[in-house]
């Protein structure tokens, strides 16, 4: 198994039908709950266990999901209410390096998470069909339509929850 990859790198056809977005918002819906189910009963000894070598530890894969997904939320919002507004990148892992992120009590960003997540699916479930096709200019990525991120972000919480469940498993961690 690739560790850093448990679920497979993020692959996407380049449409999306609506059964597809529907299953993507539904993927979006789930990552807190699937985050939080992945963590019950974890010490802090084991949060603070790196889920590879050279990884992150527990802890800052869950302060990871929402710093990552507050970006993506405002990259959506963003997209709406702009002509292909250029989104500022971030360094996520000088972003994983800060006290926080390497200290903090995982509740508040399971907390955060499920909060800004309901926010999140009910302006996606709001979404008409052609507001899919609105793009930001991301300076990495180039041009991103929603669409395109929508997969993303149902994958990105899948990926992470992965690698916790995968050490779980691996260290026989009930």
């Amino acid at each position: 198994m690739d560790l850093q990859y448990p679920i497979g790198r993020f692959e996407w056809s380049g449409v999306n039908s609506d059964d597809d977005r529907k299953h993507y918002i539904e993927e979006i819906e789930q990552t807190p709950a699937r985050l939080r189910a992945a963590v019950r009963g974890l010490s802090d000894a084991q949060l603070d266990t790196p889920y590879r070598p050279g990884g992150w530890t527990v802890r800052q894969v869950v302060h990871h999901l929402p710093d990552s997904h507050m970006n993506s939320y405002v990259r959506f919002r963003l997209a709406l209410t702009e002509d292909a507004p250029t989104v500022k990148p971030y360094d996520e892992g000088r972003w994983a390096e800060l006290a926080d992120a390497r200290t903090a009590p995982i509740e508040i960003s399971l907390a955060l998470l499920e909060s800004l997540h309901a926010r999140w699916v009910l302006l996606l479930r709001g979404f008409k069909p052609d507001d899919f096709a609105r793009e930001f200019r991301h300076p990495e990525m180039g041009m991103v339509s929603l669409d395109r991120n929508l997969a993303i972000y149902a994958w990105h919480g899948r990926h992470h929850v992965a690698h916790i469940t995968s050490l779980r498993e691996r260290m026989g961690w009930k």
